[in-house]
């Protein structure tokens, strides 16, 4: 049928649907907050949700079309999760352009931020203020270089995963 081909999904949007999922699941996981300190707000949230998009943003980079359009259909299902996160706390719709504006702002800039800390490893001090300034903004930024560590194990269990499997939309966390 003509309707089904039109509305059908494509196989990267359903990728980017499952890529964001393991990203919530990822970034709820209790020791976060309990081990590693995280603030159980919904800053601290953002800023996991913003940092595990990003480490798989990162991974898909540069790896031709697919990859690039697998990113597009992350980040289209990161700001969907977004855009329903602040009308289930009651923003309205005259302000969620503003906010959604604010928080893409801010998603972009912790994207430049993350690949300047990531070009500069070895040395990991840059990643450490980041984290230190972003996701421990409302905590205790002495646990910035254990969530630091955590972030260099997961960046380069992805880099070992196989492109394929990304492009699947399937992904295994190291942690």
């Amino acid at each position: 049928m003509i309707l089904d081909r039109i509305f059908r999904r494509r196989p990267t949007q359903s990728a980017g649907q499952a890529l964001y999922l393991s990203v919530v699941k990822r970034a709820r996981r209790p020791e976060l907050y309990q081990d590693l300190g995280v603030p159980d707000t919904v800053e601290g949230r953002f800023e996991l949700y913003s940092l595990f998009t990003v480490l798989l943003l990162d991974r898909l980079r540069g790896h031709g079309a697919p990859a690039a359009e697998t990113s597009q259909a992350l980040f289209d299902a990161y700001v969907a999760g977004l855009d329903d996160a602040l009308r289930d706390m009651g923003v309205g719709d005259l302000s969620m352009g503003k906010k959604m504006r604010r928080l893409g702002e801010a998603f972009y800039g912790r994207v430049k931020s993350y690949q300047g800390a990531f070009a500069a490893i070895p040395d990991t001090s840059l990643l450490q203020a980041l984290i230190g300034r972003t996701v421990y903004a409302e905590g205790d930024t002495a646990l910035a270089p254990r969530l630091a560590e955590l972030v260099l194990t997961e960046r380069a269990a992805l880099s070992d995963l196989a492109l394929e499997e990304l492009l699947q939309g399937r992904v295994t966390w190291a942690v």
